[in-house]
């Protein structure tokens, strides 16, 4: 019989989901179980301390950049993990902004710069008043991670606060106007859920909620394309994002998460989950 071990999310990479990140990664192996499989468990910090893995295939939820290079290196020496420990990097901010952009995702305009930077030229370049500032070089972990600000001068004090805290890097973005909508996917299966988060109260922190949910008519079909390319390019099977669609019916990507918690699909989901697991051992 085959060996899959499961990879839980540290509770401090699951900001407002630490309940929910333990529930899809628990039904997920529980369908595995039912397809068969006996799956092994681990939590981040036993996974990060522990040096013999024998398994044939790992599924992991994992966050933290050593294990993030633990699993690149056990990929690299033949075993067959998902998400991949590059799909995993490839979603810290900075780099999926870099990646999107470079490779004709629908994204908004955006730089990268140093903290330690003046942001004028970028302020100049999005020729907004309206600008989010991102933490770059990993996933939102407070609630000041993401901020939105008008004027140059407050985007100083922000990155003035980031560099403090050790941050190197932030994304600079223009603002869409548009109806917020929240996705999630899995590689290789028919699953695709999406749906509006205003309208069911399931936003991260406060500074991202939108006035309103205008219900402006889109392609479904589209943001799944959409959602399936970006996924391609960030090489992750297991997903989700958010996408803006402006009043004009475009769609537009504004973040992409490797795992998350599909909180609001989550026992349909686990089942595809396993699914496409299932595959990758068969493969």
């Amino acid at each position: 019989m085959k060996t899959i071990l499961g990879i839980r999310r540290s509770h401090q990479f699951s900001p407002n989901h630490i309940g929910n990140d333990s529930k899809i990664f628990n039904i997920t192996a529980a369908e595995l179980e039912k397809k068969g499989f006996a799956v092994r468990q681990m939590t981040e910090e036993e996974f990060y301390s522990t040096d013999d893995i024998q398994d044939d295939i790992i599924f992991s939820m994992i966050r933290s950049i050593e294990n993030v290079n633990k699993l690149k290196q056990l990929e690299a020496n033949g075993i067959k993990v998902i998400n991949s420990g590059k799909g995993i990097e490839n979603c810290f901010r900075a780099n999926m902004t870099t990646l999107l952009l470079n490779n004709g995702i629908p994204y908004p305009k955006s730089y990268i710069i140093s903290t330690e930077d003046n942001p004028k030229d970028a302020f100049d370049g999005l020729g907004s008043k309206n600008i989010w500032i991102k933490r770059g070089d990993f996933h939102t972990l407070h609630k000041e991670d993401i901020a939105f600000c008008r004027h140059c001068e407050e985007g100083e004090e922000i990155l003035n606060e980031y560099a403090v805290r050790g941050i190197p890097n932030a994304v600079l973005s223009e603002h869409l106007w548009g109806d917020l909508v929240k996705f999630y996917a899995v590689k290789n299966t028919p699953f695709f859920y999406w749906f509006y988060p205003f309208d069911a109260n399931h936003l991260m922190f406060g500074a991202q909620k939108p006035e309103h949910t205008s219900h402006f008519d889109f392609d479904i079909s589209e943001l799944r394309s959409i959602a399936e390319k970006a996924a391609a390019v960030l090489d992750v099977d297991i997903y989700g994002g958010d996408a803006i669609i402006s009043k004009e019916n475009k769609i537009q990507l504004i973040d992409v998460n490797d795992w998350p918690s599909f909180a609001p699909c989550r026992n349909e989901a686990g089942k595809h989950i396993a699914d496409a697991i299932k595959l990758k051992v068969a493969n």
